[in-house]
C-alpha cells in the first residue's frame, strides 16, 4: 500500500514501525460549535483508511483529539455565558452521534486538552531546559530558530513564515514567528497553574503532548485536513522532535478542502452547512458515497445535485448485492448446481479482475472514486451474468463475499428499511384479500408478493395486477425479476 506524504512530497510504501500494528493520530474538534460538513469530510476519509489497514490484518490504534481549550470556545462562552466544559461536552457528544450516523468507527481514545494540562507542562519544561524555548512577560514560547527542519512540511522557507507573522505582533518575543507554547492569563474562564504562573497551553503543544502519552513512540500516520499543515503541524513536528529528540511521525496525510458553491464555508457568507443539517437531507450512506466519490487529497464542492446521484447510486448498489444474494440461493437448489459453462469461467475470470483492481486502486494512495468505479463494473457484471438464468451459486457467493467486503472497507452499512406508517395499509390489504393473519407488517406484506405470484403462475393476471396497483398506491413498489423465484420490493 502507497501513501501520499505530505512530508516528503509523494507517494511512499506503507509500513508502521511495529508489525501489524498503526499508530494514527488524527486532528479532532474543537467543538465550540457544531460539527459541519468539512469535518465529516476528513473523518470518513480517514475512517475509509483505518478500515483498509484492519481489513489487510493491522490492529490501528486511532487517538483523535479534543480540543476543549481554545480562543473560540473561550469567546462563545463570553458572548453566550455558557460554561465551557458543558459547551465543549454537549458538541462533542453530539458530533459523535453524527458520526456514528456516517458510520464511521470511533476512535480508541478521545484525549482532552482539559485532562491533560501536566503532560503538556512536563514537555514545555523539556522545551526551555532544552534551549527550544524561553519564558517572556505574555507567556512561553518555542524560539524556531533553534529548530533547523522547521518549513519542510508546509515548504515554506523562515522569511516567508516571519512575513506571514508580522500582523500579530508581540514585542517580548525573540522572532515574530515563533509560537506560543504556554499563554500567561489573568482571571481567564479557562486557565490553569503553570510553573510560569496561571495560563493555558497554546494550541499546538496539546496535540504533541497527548500524542506521545498515548502513542508512545513515533507516529506511524498523522492525519488532519490540509489547512491544518501550517502552522499547526509544522509546530508539531518542531516541538515534539525538539523535546523527544526522535522522528515525531513517519506518514503525514491530509485531506483536501470541501467548498459550497466555490467557497470556503463561511456563515457570513450563508454557505455553512452543519452535519446535522446534512443529515437531515441526505441518507448517510449518500453523504459518505458523496464524499467518497472524489480522491481524499482533491478538492470538493458540496452539490445537491451529486447528492441526489449518489443516493440513487446506493440504492443501485444493495438494489445488486440482493439480486446477487437472491440468486446465489436459488442456483444452490437448482439444476444446474456444481455444472461448469464457458461462461461461468469467463464471469469467475472477470469478477476476479475487478476485485483485485479495487484493491489495486486503494493500495494507491486511497484512490477511492477508481475503487468504487471496480465495485460498479463488478455488480454490473454479476447482473448481466444473472440475467442469463444459468448462474452457478459458488462463483455468486465468492463474488457476494467480496461485495460485502468492499462495502464495509468503503463503510457503506446496508441499511433495512422498515415498512413504517404503510404497515396499516398493508395488513388492511391482506385482510380484504383475505389472505392469513402474520405476525408483522413484513410478514404480511411478502404474503401479498406470495398471493400475487401464485395469481400470475395461473394466468390470473387482473389479481396480480390489482396487487401489484394496490400496493403501489400505498408507496410500495413491486420489482419482477427473472430467474430469481419471485418478486422484490422496494418503497416507492
Amino acid at each position: 500500500m502507497r501513501l501520499f506524504n505530505s512530508l516528503s512530497k509523494r507517494q511512499e510504501t506503507f509500513a508502521p514501525l511495529e508489525d501489524r500494528r498503526v499508530a494514527m493520530y488524527v486532528c479532532g474538534l474543537t467543538p465550540y460549535d457544531s460539527a459541519h460538513i468539512g469535518h465529516a469530510r476528513a473523518f470518513v476519509s480517514f475512517d475509509v483508511l483505518k478500515r483498509y489497514l484492519m481489513k489487510k490484518g493491522f490492529r490501528v490504534f486511532h487517538i483523535q483529539n479534543i480540543t476543549d481549550v481554545d480562543d473560540k470556545i473561550i469567546k462563545r462562552c463570553k458572548e453566550t455565558g455558557a460554561d465551557p466544559k458543558a459547551l465543549t461536552e454537549t458538541n462533542h457528544a453530539q458530533a459523535l452521534e453524527q458520526f456514528g450516523r456516517l458510520n464511521i468507527i470511533p476512535a480508541d481514545i478521545y484525549p482532552k486538552v482539559t485532562e491533560h494540562i501536566p503532560e503538556i507542562i512536563a514537555m514545555v519544561r523539556t522545551l526551555i531546559e532544552r534551549g527550544h524555548a524561553y519564558e517572556t512577560a505574555s507567556g512561553v514560547y518555542f524560539d524556531i530558530s533553534s529548530f533547523q527542519p522547521y518549513g519542510a512540511l508546509s515548504g515554506q522557507d523562515l522569511e516567508q513564515i516571519r512575513a506571514g507573522s508580522r500582523f500579530d505582533v508581540d514585542d517580548s518575543k525573540k522572532d515574530a514567528a515563533d509560537f506560543a507554547l504556554w499563554k500567561k492569563t489573568g482571571g481567564e474562564i479557562i486557565e490553569f497553574d503553570s510553573p510560569w504562573g496561571r495560563g493555558r497551553p497554546g494550541w499546538h503543544i496539546e496535540c504533541s503532548a497527548m500524542s506521545q502519552k498515548y502513542a508512545r513512540n513515533t507516529l506511524d500516520i498523522h492525519g488532519g485536513a490540509r489547512d491544518l499543515i501550517f502552522p499547526h503541524h509544522e509546530n508539531e513536528i518542531a516541538q515534539s522532535e525538539a523535546a523527544i529528540g526522535k522522528k515525531f511521525c513517519n506518514y503525514w496525510v491530509h485531506t483536501g478542502f470541501l467548498t459550497v458553491d466555490g467557497e470556503k464555508m463561511s456563515k457570513s457568507l450563508g454557505n455553512f452547512i452543519t452535519l446535522s443539517q446534512a443529515l437531515s437531507n441526505n441518507e448517510p450512506n449518500a453523504l459518505r458515497l458523496f464524499y467518497l466519490q472524489a480522491h481524499y487529497r482533491s478538492p470538493l464542492d458540496y452539490d445537491e445535485d451529486a447528492l441526489e446521484a449518489a443516493h440513487e447510486s446506493v440504492e443501485r448498489i444493495f438494489n445488486s448485492l440482493g439480486l446477487i444474494r437472491e440468486a446465489e440461493k436459488s442456483a444452490e437448489s437448482g439444476p444446474r448446481a456444481g455444472k461448469e459453462t464457458d461462461a461461468d469461467n469467463d464471469f469467475s475470470k472477470k469478477s476476479d479482475e475487478l476485485v483485485a483492481q479495487f484493491h489495486s486502486h486503494l493500495d494507491d494512495d486511497l484512490n477511492s472514486p477508481e475503487a468504487i468505479a471496480s465495485l460498479y463494473s463488478l455488480l454490473r457484471a454479476s447482473n448481466s451474468y444473472i440475467s442469463s438464468g444459468k448462474a452457478d451459486g459458488k462463483r455468486l457467493a465468492k463474488v457476494r463475499a467480496a461485495v460485502e467486503d468492499m462495502l464495509w472497507i468503503l463503510g457503506l452499512e446496508e441499511r433495512k428499511k422498515g415498512l413504517g406508517d404503510k404497515s396499516g395499509a398493508v395488513f388492511a390489504l391482506l385482510s380484504e384479500l383475505g389472505g392469513p393473519k402474520p405476525d408483522s407488517p413484513e410478514e404480511a406484506l411478502a404474503a401479498l408478493i406470495a398471493m400475487r405470484d401464485g395469481a400470475r403462475a395461473a394466468k390470473d393476471f387482473q389479481m396480480s395486477d390489482r396487487i401489484r396497483a394496490r400496493l403501489k398506491e400505498i408507496g410500495i413498489i413491486v420489482e419482477d425479476k427473472a430467474g430469481l423465484g419471485g418478486a422484490r420490493w422496494k418503497l416507492a
